[in-house]
């Protein structure tokens, strides 16, 4: 080493490599920052789960009411799970497709230590099961709660939100949005997506009231591109920001699309009130643009779910490709229109055997708190074939009721 190592030097290269510094850690500072909102120029905060753990007690409440033999007219399992609390603490669960009836107890017909339900059991199209403001499932509605609109059609209930009965009115009710289904063929063995609804329920006595048609999809040629809104809904300011998506049913569109739509809040019912977003305004008419999905490695699954934490919005969803059948994944917005940011890292949620899915992730704010989120998901068996999946879902009960883990969101 010199001697002079130490000595300090003049030369004309030290402020040049400030200021390549300075320029490096701008450049570092705007790429990290999200694009501008474009419901006002602010930024958020990105966001990812931190920690999860499974809600074995909530899991658990479903499944001792669904084991539940004193009744035979009540809910032993179903998928499409959403909740609303309402206004008197009670908590409303609705369900897409439901089992009622007889749950049998082990062995079942094949000699497996679980409990069944014989193949005969009613099944229908929609349900909703009280829960008491302590935490316990309580009841059944008379199902299915929203009827069936005409032969080889079908409703199945989204989110629902307690909205005064007109604008400024202090008398509640409950909105519940709705898909409405035809009866399709292959691929379409779950129905093709037709009309998205408007139901109106009473309260507190949970009569149904009226259905009112928000988009009639049916005109639209392409099942493909039909879009249902109300997988999720939320609030923020004077808005209500209702999310839909389309369906990937074909093996060359393995994500579907997210699309997003804007209603004054108390105004779910009235279909004039709705706004959609084009990809560059929202308009009251015209096709919605998508504002998430690229039809291969992004993308949501057919149902998911989108929270509002501080001024971020989180959308939580099957991860595209094999991972949708295993993994629940989120991205990240400082908009309901985007852009989206993501995917981010995934979390594999507990599966109670081999040979099953989850699906539908949905997060519930009528239940949970201490700052973090409880969020469902539902389990089906993993089989192309509908009646067959149909037959083992009988023969083990415990596979067709919602899961749950409660989750922590945090920078990354």
């Amino acid at each position: 080493m010199p001697d002079d190592a130490g000595a300090p030097r003049r030369t004309g290269a030290g402020p040049v490599i400030v200021l390549a510094l300075v320029l490096a850690l701008a450049a570092v500072l705007l790429t990290a920052l999200p694009d501008d909102d474009r419901e006002g120029g602010r930024t958020c905060t990105a966001r990812t789960v931190r920690d999860w753990d499974p809600d074995e007690p909530l899991t658990g409440e479903f499944a001792r009411y669904g084991d539940d033999a004193t009744r035979t007219d009540d809910w032993t399992g179903g998928d499409g799970t959403h909740s609303v609390r309402l206004p008197d603490g009670r908590v409303l669960w609705l369900f897409s497709d439901t089992y009622l009836g007889q749950v049998h107890a082990p062995p079942n017909p094949v000699g497996e230590s679980v409990a069944w339900r014989d193949v005969a059991t009613p099944l229908v199209r929609n349900s909703a099961v009280v829960m008491s403001a302590s935490g316990r499932l309580e009841s059944t509605l008379p199902a299915p709660v929203f009827p069936d609109p005409a032969p080889g059609q079908w409703r199945w209930p989204v989110a629902a939100r307690v909205e005064p009965r007109s604008p400024g009115s202090a008398e509640k009710v409950l909105r519940v949005l709705l898909w409405t289904r035809t009866a399709g063929q292959a691929p379409w063995i779950y129905g093709v997506p037709t009309a998205t609804e408007v139901a109106t329920l009473s309260l507190p006595a949970l009569r149904l009231e009226g259905i009112t048609t928000v988009l009639d999809q049916a005109s639209v040629a392409d099942p493909a591109r039909r879009v249902l809104f109300g997988t999720t809904a939320v609030d923020a300011g004077d808005w209500t920001y209702v999310f839909g998506g389309t369906d990937a049913q074909a093996a060359s569109r393995p994500t579907s699309h997210a699309y997003v739509a804007r209603v004054p809040r108390g105004r779910l019912g009235e279909p004039g009130a709705w706004e959609y977003w084009d990809g560059s305004r929202w308009a009251v008419r015209g096709r919605p643009a998508a504002v998430l999905g690229n039809g291969e490695d992004k993308g949501v699954g057919s149902a998911f779910s989108v929270v509002r934490d501080g001024r971020t919005y989180v959308l939580f969803t099957m991860a595209a490709g094999a991972e949708g059948l295993t993994t629940v994944t989120a991205y990240w917005a400082c908009s309901p229109t985007g852009p989206w940011h993501g995917p981010t890292k995934g979390f594999g949620p507990p599966l109670p055997r081999d040979g099953v899915a989850a699906y539908n992730p949905q997060a519930h704010q009528a239940v949970g708190g201490d700052g973090r989120l409880v969020l469902s998901y539902d389990v089906n068996w993993l089989d192309a074939n509908a009646a067959a999946a149909q037959l083992n879902i009988t023969r083990n009960v415990s596979l067709y009721r919602p899961r749950f883990v409660s989750l922590r969101l945090a920078p990354p």
